[in-house]
């Protein structure tokens, strides 16, 4: 029965995901029929519509996936070695450490906005940003560690490092130019409109195989779920696993903001909202949560780009206004 639950929730996920990708291809300032998107990929569409789908569009529903599919791993890693559903690496300060450490490098000697950046400039981004989330971990570790990772601690010094980070970024801003003030303020908050092929080269190879190395260690993860004292009765090197699983969860989490700027709560929803549909086995419920994760970002982009067109509005705020209720619901039920 459990097993069936599973393949359903798959499939449904599978569906909604091909719906809300082929929406986000036909609609826009240029509005197409899911009869040109389907002719386009066969080759039928004309020259607008070949550009305004593999140009415009299609790389940003790729990376929207990307992005979702690496912050929804991270969260999910994150509430297991945690042991706490409110974890997640936006509200803890990864996303934010990554964030200061690429608009440092974004905006050193260039006006160019982030769409026009320079190949050299992009490739060095997901790097920068690794550098800035484990840095932050390191902080939040260090001030959290006493005998031991405790979850409640952990939080509470993740909050007052993403509090301090999101000052200096803020600090740093006013030495902007309006142009770039602007563009780093769209950016910190979350936004993919800066999408294109370059950004998906970059990072996909690096969030697979990230991916793949979390789920290989999957069994672990359902230890550590359990309880410290569980964990080391079985043989576990509680320490080492921490570390190595906070590592790779901060890998993704960077890498994701290093292309897609601060996009919080998404960490939370899409593990939760697998982890109700899976079941606790890691194996199971992180790919869910990369593909519920995907269906809110591609949704949420669709909605940042349409509902006040021409004007886009960061989609790190479509998702908080989804996000914050369901992290207060989640705060309310828990003890």
């Amino acid at each position: 029965m459990k097993k069936s639950k599973y393949k359903i929730a798959v499939l449904v996920c599978i569906v909604l995901l091909l719906l809300t990708v082929i929406i986000s291809l036909m609609v826009g300032s240029y509005q197409m029929t899911p009869g040109e998107v389907i002719g386009t990929f066969l080759g039928n569409g004309d020259s607008m519509q070949r550009f305004t789908i593999y140009e415009l569009r299609l790389p940003r529903v790729v990376l929207a996936v990307i992005v979702a599919s690496a912050l929804g791993v991270s969260g999910g890693v994150l509430q297991a070695v945690t042991r706490n559903p409110l974890s997640e690496p936006g509200m803890i300060g990864i996303n934010a450490g990554a964030a200061l450490f690429v608009v440092v490098w974004i905006s050193a000697g260039t006006s160019a906005y982030y769409s026009e950046l320079a190949a050299s400039k992009a490739f060095f981004m997901p790097l920068l940003a690794i550098m800035g989330s484990l840095l932050t971990v390191a902080v939040i570790y260090l001030f959290s560690y006493k005998r031991g990772i405790r979850p409640v601690r952990f939080i509470l010094t993740g909050v007052g490092v993403n509090a301090g980070i999101t000052a200096v970024i803020s600090f740093y801003q006013l030495n902007m130019s309006k142009g770039d003030y602007n563009q780093v303020l769209t950016w910190t908050n979350g936004s993919l409109w800066g999408s294109s092929w370059h950004y998906i080269i970059i990072t996909l190879p690096l969030i697979l195989v990230l991916i793949f190395f979390i789920l290989f260690r999957s069994k672990v993860l359902d230890v550590l779920a359990l309880g410290d004292e569980l964990a080391m009765g079985v043989g576990v090197s509680l320490q080492r696993e921490v570390l190595f699983f906070l590592i790779l969860s901060s890998c993704l989490a960077a890498i994701a903001t290093s292309v897609a700027g601060n996009i919080a709560f998404l960490g939370l929803l899409g593990p939760q909202i697998a982890k109700r549909l899976a079941g606790p086995s890691h194996r199971k419920m992180l790919p869910l949560s990369a593909g519920v994760s995907a269906v809110i970002l591609v949704a949420a982009d669709t909605a940042a780009r349409n509902l006040f067109s021409p004007i886009e509005i960061p989609v790190g705020i479509i998702v908080s206004i989804v996000g914050v209720p369901y992290f207060i619901y989640i705060m309310l039920k828990g003890k």
